[in-house]
């Protein structure tokens, strides 16, 4: 009997044993199959040999900072907010011993929904879902943000002031480091951004990357689970929406940060009716959201000037994808972030 293929990033032996020990009910052999892999965390779908069906998630192989793949904190993230109204998937343990996997790896229970990651995977939905589905994430981030951090045991997740001035530091030293050229328009933005921070309020828990394919719904558009939190802290709510604005592109928007998204589909509802959702639901004030809608456009600048610069020293392979392009959209982002200050009155 031939043995089966390994299975990079799982110790099949170590895993199946871990499992069986920790999942009451499990029934090895598992199998185990990649859903999401390359230079994000790798997650496997889980299966047994009864019904049982699960998800597990560990950093990518060759990781260097733990920081930046934190499974640990994933899993209590998920685990506190299980308890409240905001969907995610159920948790059903963490292992810390890297001698059992190579590394950290919590499993979740499978959610079965859908993932809109682009206009291919929204075509199939009606528009009446697609307008569901957008309210619905509108909805569950104003949910997200009206969970006390101190009563879910997150208290100490992150510093809960100054979370404008810190992101502004934190991106800005990535830009340096990363760019080989001058962007005077990611420049100026920075200063004026520095410049103009609104005065922030009770500190919420920040998803850091909230947008349509970070969350799964069902048949009907409705928000079953939101999707990886691994860089989710304590800060400026507004932050989120800010950044939910500039990912929710519409029809002929002038500043598309995801050319082609699904969001530009009949049915999606446009930017303001997200932040009508929003506040309806129990959301934040959203006075002065033209400046966090800058800032985010200024930050995916500040992360797609990394991702231009690996391109260009040769550092991400050949995968097919056109290094002038990161560059180009760099630049539009960085103007993108200008006109909203100038809206803003920034």
């Amino acid at each position: 009997m031939n043995e089966a293929a390994p299975i990079p990033g799982i110790d099949v032996e170590n895993v199946t044993d871990w499992l069986t020990a920790n999942i009451a009910g499990s029934r090895p052999p598992f199998s185990f199959d990649l859903i999401a892999g390359g230079r994000s965390n790798l997650t496997f779908r889980v299966r047994d040999q009864a019904t049982g069906d699960w998800v597990l998630r560990r950093p990518p192989l060759g990781h260097v900072l733990a920081t930046a793949h934190d499974m640990g904190r994933e899993h209590r993230i998920i685990s506190a907010l299980a308890p409240t109204d905001v969907p995610v998937a159920q948790v059903f343990g963490f292992c810390d011993d890297e001698a059992v996997n190579g590394a950290p790896f919590y499993v979740m229970g499978h959610v079965d929904g859908i993932v809109v990651r682009d206009a291919r995977a929204a075509a199939p939905l009606s528009p009446e879902v697609r307008r569901r589905a957008g309210l619905s994430i509108a909805e569950t981030l104003a949910r997200i943000h009206a969970v006390d951090p101190d009563a879910v045991g997150l208290g100490d997740l992150g510093r809960k002031e100054g979370y404008i001035a810190r992101q502004l530091k934190r991106w800005n030293s990535q830009f340096e480091q990363s760019a080989k050229r001058e962007v005077p328009s990611v420049t100026k933005a920075f200063e004026q951004l520095q410049a103009s921070i609104p005065e922030q309020g009770t500190a919420a828990i920040v998803h850091g990357d909230y947008r349509l394919d970070n969350c799964m719904i069902d048949g009907t558009g409705e928000v079953i689970a939101v999707l990886d939190w691994e860089i989710c802290t304590l800060g400026d709510p507004l932050a989120d929406l800010g950044l939910l604005m500039v990912y929710w592109s519409e029809p002929d928007d002038p500043y598309a940060a995801l050319p082609g998204a699904a969001t530009d589909l009949e049915g999606f509802p446009r930017r303001a009716e997200l932040v009508d959702a929003y506040q309806a639901a129990g959301g934040r004030s959203v006075g002065e959201l033209d400046f966090y809608v800058a800032f985010g456009y200024w930050k995916l600048a500040c992360i797609l000037e990394g991702v231009y610069d690996r391109y260009k020293a040769g550092a991400m392979g050949d995968d097919g994808a056109d290094a002038e392009a990161f560059g180009t959209m760099v630049n539009l982002l960085g103007e993108a972030s200008l006109a909203a200050l100038a809206k803003a009155g920034g």
